[in-house]
């Protein structure tokens, strides 16, 4: 019932299922889903990459590299640009303590004209007690400036979290994050939060995404890594469910943008990935969305790492063969994005 539901607010399912059942599909040539002169992968071993694009339409690129020990940034006019640009190093981890291992998932945000920078780490004591932390960077391009650490972002329990990200919406910012439960220690979930300055939390913290589909428990129940975008009426996170192989893929959550953000009934989640593994194509793995409304075309597009091989060379964490990767999203009439997972780039 619920691939039927799913099939009547996407009319392409319908065609599809038509063309089989009637009169049997003639080839026909699927359509680009890559950006126009790009080439995909977008930037070679660069995992949870995050992309920004400021006003006057440069882009700013950040992403987990292979050694997890320092952040980086580069800069571009266009995506082409930021295809080829050299990256700078802004920031490297500490020699021991809280920030010195697992530099993961670093991400960009321009707040309250100042650059914000968050991202998760552990220490060299403790690889994986991995907790949110914040650079923070006054000048007006976050290539020049000082980069100073703001502090740790502390959430009501002291359990491993990451992958902040934030918006605003109605005057009020809201930071979501990834984080386990101090009682059921297994399932990474969702919590969305306000914030009274972009790196204190106050009021309540909100669960609202728990691995529950199959799909989402594959090797580790997780939902993490999400990107938030705005379209219409509705606010979409975009996140990351499973393991950080083959079987990891992307979903989505969404609500009413005029709903209570803080009620977890405000939040639906799809019941099945939009993006996830196609070995024909070569992708296996999709995950870390980073999703934005692309200027001048008004495309929405999604940037996100895969590998292009199922066996790892090592770990999980220790293959450096995640590439980051761009796609155009598109949506139904429905107003619901639409990825097409049966198509390549």
């Amino acid at each position: 019932m619920m691939q039927l539901q799913n099939a009547l607010r996407r009319p392409w399912l319908w065609l599809t299922l038509g063309c089989s059942l009637l009169w049997g599909c003639m080839e026909q040539e699927a359509p680009s889903l890559t950006p126009p002169g790009i080439e995909n992968p977008l930037i070679l071993q660069r995992a949870d990459p995050w992309v920004y694009q400021d006003e006057s339409g440069h882009f700013f690129f950040t992403s987990s590299v292979p050694e997890f020990n320092r952040i980086e940034l580069r800069q571009g006019d266009s995506l082409q640009a930021l295809q080829s640009a050299s990256p700078e190093i802004i920031w490297r981890k500490k020699t021991n303590g809280p920030m010195s291992a697992n530099i993961w998932a670093p991400e960009l945000h321009r707040i309250d004209k100042r650059w914000y920078l968050y991202f998760s780490a552990g220490s060299q004591e403790h690889p994986f007690d991995i907790r949110l932390y914040a650079l923070r960077n006054d000048a007006d391009n976050p290539l020049r400036g000082t980069w100073q650490e703001a502090e740790q972002i502390k959430t009501r329990h002291d359990t491993f979290a990451l992958d902040a990200t934030t918006f605003e919406q109605a005057g009020t910012r809201y930071l979501v994050w990834s984080q386990k439960d101090p009682e059921d220690l297994k399932p990474a979930s969702l919590h969305i939060a306000r914030l009274s300055d972009p790196v204190t939390l106050e009021g309540p913290e909100v669960l609202i995404g728990r691995p529950e589909f199959a799909w989402e428990q594959r090797g580790i129940p997780a939902n993490q890594g999400a990107s938030i975008i705005k379209r219409g009426d509705r606010i979409f996170i975009f996140y990351t469910a499973s393991a950080t192989d083959h079987r990891s893929a992307i979903g989505v959550l969404w609500a009413e943008a005029d709903a209570d953000l803080l009620d977890s009934q405000s939040w639906h989640k799809l019941p099945e990935p939009v993006l996830a593994t196609n070995e024909t194509h070569g992708r296996l793995g999709p995950g870390h969305p980073s999703v934005i409304q692309h200027r001048p075309s008004g495309d929405t597009l999604m940037f996100y790492h895969s590998r292009d091989y199922k066996n790892l060379h090592g770990g999980e964490l220790e293959d450096p063969n995640r590439h980051t990767r761009v796609r155009r999203v598109q949506w139904d009439e429905q107003g619901m994005p639409v990825l097409r997972s049966e198509l390549p780039d």
